[in-house]
């Protein structure tokens, strides 16, 4: 190499311990946790931090180009379906197993705290391992949904599995749901479950999109012969994957899914040709008894979405540290500053955001919550996975463009990250689906009560005059969102036509308040203005989304045909247009001033 040469070499960015380095969450749980509880779990979410940000992001990034590998047939020309995984998933699985990713949910070492605990190490590991938290969602779901069924047999036969430490008993599960008639209206889904005359039940049908087949189990929906369409006609089902490590009998892998991202993860098409499956519990109401699963998934995949902006933070401050243009390093130019900053402030509010439902979640399992969190936890889990979902790939997006043109070259593992977040807006029901579900949610629990206690609660105590308006700003979205919903209903049209904006706007609201709360306890008990810093950039955010708009100027544009009554209707004639037109005029004139 040449001195020129070396001139030009661009040092990569790199990580440290991701706990230490973490300045909101280690701040986070200084204020959750009590002095013991931290003191009891902060070694292991040190060594987790430092294992994450050297070992398993070197291994990442050694293995960029591997993929799962699908053999459906033996030398001989026997069906095998064998899977090999990649070297990051079979360190993964150990990894997951010996710090208990799964297991600190269940272990209750942190009483109600114990959730809290469990995504924290979740939050440190999932950005190194290249979507193994997929699977750890789907095991965490599973022993949920198994503990809350009350079925003491698979409870027995399952959930020590699945809640182990020790690799060589750690099981994961499967979650098979969607079928191509169907996607998230499962309620159409045509598998079908027939019992032999032995009592042995059996399923039949096409599976479209199956994480991860690699699994030990599953929990599968099916409907009973006889039974009738929709939801209530289904039922939900254990479903062994693996007998002495091959593919139990009635299950045939038709190909992996080659997706956009998550490539590593082994998702696969099925076909179920009498493959052997246990009622969980009553033969129908499948959807409804597969709620517990889908809370559980559904914070996985906010925490999941914010652990990516996290990690591209990481990676964009220390490049930012050694990448020079125009006479200095890039962290030293205000533009490049303002740019991090923002994603920092986004970050920090779903922190705050994922990690409030995680409380709940928490406090539900170990019978502490009060009626009214009840509700909120009802609440927040499809807004929260919605908020975050949306946020993540334009915040990744915005950190893969602070590396310039290294950002879009394969070989630095940089766009694996964002390939990867595009994933949350998706999966677990989409933006809108979860936007429907939140207006059912207000429905079921009453209304906005819950969510109304909550923004008394995070104001409560809220007493630096900058933190005051920047919650000032979440109390007026929210207030915005609840007139909305006032003047929308009894117009069904209406309220699904606004659904999204509505709940978009309770999520941002929702973690500028929680960063307030925060930054004022930062305030006193550290004397650290950041998280204030965090509030104040949030709220001079886009923090309302509703509007008024006509929704059925949205049926025009996408059945794109013209209707000038759309417009007239709303037009202004005569003396009305004059004065529209003066005002408008003296608006341009003053907006200098």
């Amino acid at each position: 190499m040449t001195p020129s040469d070396a001139d030009v070499t661009q040092e990569p960015p790199a990580l440290g311990n991701q706990y230490d380095n973490d300045r909101a969450l280690v701040s986070y749980l200084a204020r959750t946790l009590s002095a013991d509880q931290l003191e009891r779990v902060e070694g292991e979410l040190r060594s987790l931090g430092e294992l994450a940000g050297n070992e398993l992001y070197d291994l990442f990034l050694n293995d960029l180009q591997n993929e799962p590998v699908l053999t459906r047939w033996g030398a001989w020309g026997d069906r095998v379906d064998e899977i090999e995984v990649t070297d990051v998933w079979t360190r993964a699985e150990r990894v997951a197993a010996e710090y208990g990713v799964v297991a600190a949910g269940y272990e209750g070492t942190l009483g109600d705290c114990s959730r809290v605990h469990q995504f924290a190490l979740a939050h440190l590991f999932i950005p190194s391992t290249d979507m193994y938290g997929c699977p750890l969602a789907m095991t965490d779901g599973a022993a949920s949904t198994l503990l809350a069924s009350g079925n003491e047999d698979l409870i027995e036969k399952a959930v020590p599995h699945l809640t182990s430490r020790d690799p060589a008993t750690f099981w994961t599960s499967g979650q098979w749901m969607t079928e191509l008639s169907g996607g998230s209206d499962v309620g159409r889904s045509k598998t079908t479950a027939r019992q032999d005359e032995d009592g042995t039940w059996r399923l039949y049908g096409r599976k479209w999109f199956t994480s991860a087949i690699t699994a030990n189990m599953a929990l599968a929906l099916a409907r009973p012969e006889g039974n009738p369409d929709g939801g209530r006609g289904l039922a939900l089902f254990y479903v062994p994957i693996r007998e002495d490590d091959t593919l139990a009998n009635g299950i045939a892998v038709n190909r992996l899914k080659d997706k956009l991202g998550t490539r590593k993860l082994p998702t696969a098409e099925l076909d179920l040709d009498g493959a052997r499956a246990y009622p969980v519990g009553e033969l129908k109401n499948g959807t409804r008894n597969i709620a517990p699963m889908l809370n559980v998934t559904r914070t996985w995949n906010a925490v999941t979405a914010t652990s990516f902006v996290r990690r591209g933070l990481a990676l964009a401050r220390d490049y930012a540290r050694k990448r020079e243009a125009f006479g200095d390093t890039i962290i030293n130019h205000p533009l490049h500053q303002e740019t991090l900053a923002d994603v920092q402030a986004t970050y920090e509010g779903m922190l705050h955001l994922s990690f409030r439902v995680a409380e709940l979640l928490g406090k539900a399992e170990h019978g502490t919550l009060t009626g009214e969190q009840q509700g909120l936890l009802r609440l927040l889990t499809p807004i929260t996975k919605l908020t975050t979902g949306k946020q993540v790939v334009p915040a990744v997006s915005e950190l893969l463009e602070a590396f310039g043109g290294a950002g879009y070259v394969e070989d630095t593992g940089l766009p694996t990250l964002l390939r990867d977040a595009q994933v949350l807006p998706i999966w677990e029901g989409t933006t809108n689906v979860l936007s429907l579900d939140t207006l059912r949610a207000i429905q079921s629990v009453g209304g906005v009560a819950p969510l109304k206690e909550e923004f008394q609660r995070c104001a409560r105590g809220v007493q630096a005059p900058r933190l005051q308006e920047a919650m000032a700003v979440a109390v007026r979205a929210f207030r915005d969102a609840v007139v909305w919903l006032k003047e929308a209903m009894g117009d069904e049209d209406a309220m699904q036509a606004g659904a999204r904006r509505f709940a978009l706007t309770l999520g941002n609201s929702l973690e500028l308040a929680l960063t307030c709360s925060h930054a004022q306890w930062a305030l006193d008990n550290e004397q650290d203005g950041r998280s204030a810093a965090a509030a104040e950039r949030l709220a001079a955010q886009r923090i309302s989304h509703v509007t008024d708009v006509d929704h059925h100027g949205a049926y025009v544009l996408v059945w794109d045909f013209n209707c000038p009554t759309l417009y007239e209707c709303h037009s202004t004639s005569g003396d009305g247009a004059s004065r529209a037109d003066e005002r408008l005029t003296e608006l341009i004139d003053t907006s200098d001033d």
